[in-house]
């Protein structure tokens, strides 16, 4: 992925808001598996104030703090920041700068609630959360590189059946021809990593670094609810004579995330890495691609290279100098990117 994205979700269990956190923050120690206490490379859980927080108090903070919910009702949210690779190579200490960046991006979370706790705006003390650093990915089924290696990987499963069947007596043939071919189709699928065909729950090569975080629905003192998955988008009503603030801002939180990371790394942003610019991919395709053609050309160079590495359905290569390129394959990379935008919103 070349550029960041955010997602903020309820947690559920099946068709209902899980009752408890202790699965999401079991799952969220899997990186710590086999590591002993003290280990120097055990990850622990943080908040805005403390670190070396155990799993432990996280699901006890989180599963106290639920006054007045009903099932209904998430009890908690999970948000989940994924640096590009670009972005991650700007940082000297992965680690302590992705916990400095946390802590600076929650003050920006709740800047973008359009609520009020007793007559102030929210602060970064109404909230209660936990994030955690991971360093590794692992594929997904879902992953383009997953389902298209998969006629292979079923080619290949086949064939290793068929050698049990012929070791055991059930089947004849050549188990050497067989093994030749199995090798064959391992060195002919598309997407390889090292060598190596890529399967599922392979881990991803490279920086992979991101994070999580679990957050109360409930204000640290249980008493205000704070849904960033609100149904109103920030506004003011007034409500038996009175203006009530109501809602979540996700477009200032997701553009305030993008320009604290550049102003807390000094990261040179380019034009296709922000979040403006792909909002307006999706909503005026012609105006990004004219923004595009306009830009100086080393810039215009590394936006095209960005929108390749992306995936893109790319139809053959893009002239930088012709204005009249087919728009139609453009509007097919508008397609690609829309689920890279949708990926930055929240989903509830």
């Amino acid at each position: 992925m070349n550029i960041m994205y955010i997602t903020i979700t309820a947690q559920k269990l099946g068709s209902t808001y899980s009752p408890s956190s202790a699965d999401f923050v079991d799952y969220l120690g899997k990186e710590n598996q086999g590591m002993e206490e003290g280990n120097e490379n055990m990850e622990y859980f943080f908040n805005q104030y403390h670190d070396q927080i155990s799993a432990e108090e996280v699901v006890r903070e989180i599963d106290d703090n639920t006054a007045k919910l009903e099932k209904s009702e998430p009890r908690f949210y999970s948000i989940t920041i994924n640096p590009s690779k670009y972005e991650l190579k700007a940082l000297d200490n992965p680690n302590l700068d992705l916990k400095r960046y946390t802590r600076e991006l929650m003050k920006d979370y709740v800047a973008s609630f359009n609520r009020e706790i007793n007559g102030r705006p929210v602060s970064i003390d109404d909230i209660k959360y936990y994030a955690k650093i991971e360093h590794q990915r692992t594929f997904k089924g879902t992953d383009k590189q997953i389902r298209e290696n998969q006629p292979y990987a079923t080619k290949i499963l086949q064939l290793k059946h068929n050698i049990e069947k012929m070791e055991n007596g059930t089947l004849k043939g050549n188990i050497k021809k067989m093994e030749r071919r199995i090798k064959k189709l391992e060195r002919q699928a598309p997407h390889q990593q090292n060598g190596q065909r890529i399967v599922q729950d392979m881990v991803k090569a490279g920086s992979q670094s991101h994070i999580h975080i679990v957050m109360s629905r409930k204000d640290a003192s249980n008493s205000f609810s704070l849904s960033p998955g609100s149904k109103y988008k920030a506004s003011d009503i007034e409500l038996n004579g009175q203006i009530v603030r109501r809602g979540f801002n996700r477009d200032l939180f997701f553009d305030k995330a993008e320009k604290t990371f550049d102003r807390t790394f000094g990261y040179q942003r380019s034009f296709t890495e922000k979040y403006s610019s792909r909002k307006e991919f999706i909503n005026n395709p012609r105006m990004y691609f004219n923004s595009l053609m306009r830009l100086p050309t080393n810039e215009k160079t590394i936006a095209f290279k960005l929108l390749r590495e992306s995936g893109l359905p790319i139809m053959g290569s893009i002239p930088f100098n012709k204005a009249q390129v087919a728009l139609k394959v453009f509007n097919k990379l508008r397609q690609g990117l829309e689920v890279a935008i949708k990926s930055s919103s929240i989903g509830i």
